[in-house]
This record gives C-alpha cells, sequence and structure tokens, in this order.
C-alpha cells in the first residue's frame, strides 16, 4: 500500500477529537523537524494550537521531535529517522521548511515558513499548492514596508539605511526592492550587505562602518534570527536606530521591530495538522500568511541612543521593553 494511502486511513479514521483510542487504533504520529536545539518554542507553540482543537498529545497524537541544531546538513537525515518512526505527517518549522520537498515525497508536510515557498520550490501558488506540502508563510512585502516607515517614525534624522539580507533567503529579491522603493520614497538611501552564514557579520558590520550609515534594518530569517545578539550589539555600539521584523530581534536589542506573531503563525499549523489527519490534501489547503502583528519598541535601547520615541508611536506599540 502507498504511503499516502496509509495516511489518508489514518486520517479517515480520527473524529473531531480524535477517537483513535475509543477505536483501538493507534494515534496520530506527528513529526517535527526543527532547526535549533532544544527546547524549541515553536513546538509548543503548536501544541497550543492543537490544544485550542480539542487534542490532547498522548491521547490522540503524538509528537516525535528532531533537532538539526543549526546543521542544515542534518535535514534530510533526520527526515528519514521520522519516516522511520512512521510518522503520518511531518511538521516543519523556519529553515527546516527547506527539507520540504524531500519529506512531501512520503508523508504530508506543513510548514511554518519566513520565506516565499513559491520561490523556493515547495508549493506552485499560495492558492493552490498543488503538491503534498502546505502552511504559513511569514514573508509578506507590505511588511517591509512598514518597517522602513517605523524605523524612520523613530529616528526621523536618519539618511543612510544599512540592510542585513541573507541573498539564498527565498523571496529576499521582492523584500529588497520593496524596502528600497520605501526607503526611496522617505529620502533614505540604501547601503546593502549580504550575509549567509555567521561568518559573514563581521565583514558586514565594517563595511556598514565604513559606509557611514546611520541605522540599520534586519531582514528576519533564520540567519539573522541566529546573530540577533551580534546585530543588536553592534547597533547600540554604533549608536544606531535599527528595525527588524520579529520580537526576539528586540528582545536581543533592537530598537524596534514589527512583523507577525509567531506564537501565534506556529499555532495556526495545527489547523493544517488537523485537517490532514482528517483526510484533506495540502493540494487543497492554501497556504496562509499572518493575521495578527505585533509592534514591540525597547525603550532600554532608544535610551542608549538618546533617543526620545514619539508618544503616537509609543501608543501603537504592541508591547515596550523598558
Amino acid at each position: 500500500m502507498r504511503r499516502r494511502d496509509v495516511v489518508a486511513g489514518v486520517g479517515a479514521a480520527l473524529g473531531s477529537p480524535f477517537l483513535a483510542q475509543a477505536q483501538g487504533a493507534r494515534i496520530a504520529r506527528i513529526g517535527y523537524l526543527s532547526p535549533y536545539s532544544p527546547p524549541d518554542s515553536n513546538i509548543d507553540s503548536l501544541r497550543e494550537g492543537m490544544t485550542a482543537l480539542g487534542h490532547a498529545e498522548g491521547h490522540d497524537y503524538s509528537i516525535e521531535a528532531r533537532y538539526a541544531r543549526l546543521d542544515y546538513r542534518k535535514f534530510q537525515p533526520l527526515v528519514l529517522e521520522l519516516l522511520a518512526e512512521r510518522v503520518d505527517l511531518i511538521v516543519t518549522g523556519g529553515p527546516a521548511t527547506r527539507a520540504a520537498p524531500f519529506a512531501a515525497q512520503s508523508v504530508p508536510v506543513v510548514f511554518g515558513f519566513s520565506g516565499n515557498p513559491v520561490d523556493a520550490g515547495i508549493v506552485a501558488s499560495f492558492g493552490r499548492p498543488g503538491g503534498n506540502a502546505t502552511g504559513v508563510s511569514f514573508l509578506a512585502l507590505d511588511l517591509a514596508v512598514k518597517r522602513v516607515e517605523v524605523l524612520k517614525e523613530a529616528a526621523p534624522a536618519i539618511t543612510r539605511l544599512a540592510v542585513l539580507s541573507n541573498p539564498e533567503h527565498p523571496g529576499e529579491p521582492s523584500e529588497l526592492q520593496a524596502t528600497r522603493e520605501a526607503a526611496r520614497s522617505l529620502g533614505v538611501e540604501i547601503e546593502y550587505q549580504q550575509v549567509t552564514g555567521e561568518a559573514g557579520f563581521g565583514p558586514a558590520f565594517s563595511a556598514i562602518e565604513k559606509a557611514r550609515c546611520d541605522a540599520l534594518l534586519s531582514f528576519p530569517d533564520a540567519v539573522t534570527l541566529f546573530n540577533r545578539e551580534a546585530i543588536g550589539a553592534f547597533a547600540r555600539r554604533q549608536r544606531l536606530p535599527s528595525v527588524a521584523g520579529w520580537k526576539p530581534f528586540t528582545q536581543a536589542g533592537v530598537l524596534v521591530s514589527y512583523g507577525p506573531v509567531l506564537r501565534d503563525s506556529y499555532a495556526r499549523l495545527a489547523f493544517f495538522v488537523d485537517k490532514i489527519l482528517k483526510g484533506a490534501k495540502p493540494a487543497d489547503l492554501p497556504v496562509e500568511q499572518p493575521t495578527r502583528f505585533e509592534l514591540v519598541v525597547n525603550l532600554k535601547t532608544a535610551q542608549a541612543l538618546g533617543l526620545t520615541i514619539p508618544p503616537t508611536l509609543l501608543a501603537r506599540a504592541d508591547e515596550v521593553i523598558e
């Protein structure tokens, strides 16, 4: 029997909530492929989403987690481990989604991805994924525009903005173009610096210093997220007002962030898991984008930079770090 037939059979046996144990069947086995080391808070968010849908871990589902510990070479071997555990589907987080096309050859895949899954070759389109994978993409070009606007509002005097970006991140060219256009409309020049790994940050920081930039924007992806402490420390040391896409950046010292609530986005993956285990096909479940966003301001950083954040911006902030 083909693997997809096994998955469909399991899904049909499960009710809402799952009736696996009541019917004497094995509980659904969910594989989770994490790029991080344990603990991974995104798995906890998935659990929260499953609970909200009426499911109980250990009763009608279990999670088999594998951790790449920031070594992307481990993604495919870890997928094989999960398949050997006879998981019914695999959930991937962040850069682990790069393994989605490989994993989807055997089981359905649900992803939480910071990039564009179309550009990454994971789905055919957002509305019609067309394959064996679907999920949530955090990339939205209007957010790229908004981040430039928020930074300019927080620090109106800026004129030269350094942009830290991973060119290997799917969707990056579109995000960069949107950022350039937003900066141009505000009279701000762009100094573009590529970083593809930890070793690239030192040279990028040196180039930013030489270019006499007076502000810093970090695109959100795994590479910059892993190095957020270094980014925050550099921006403060050079007295650069800074902006990024996710709350963890501001917690690491970046001045302001605007983007999706990651906890909600990973909890939303439970919706796809639930549908697929009940028999839905990933190809029929459109890829979603976040609907809830948060503006976070780090007042400690503002004070260190000698900046006074406008009251109108503080009033709109969802969280202020003091």
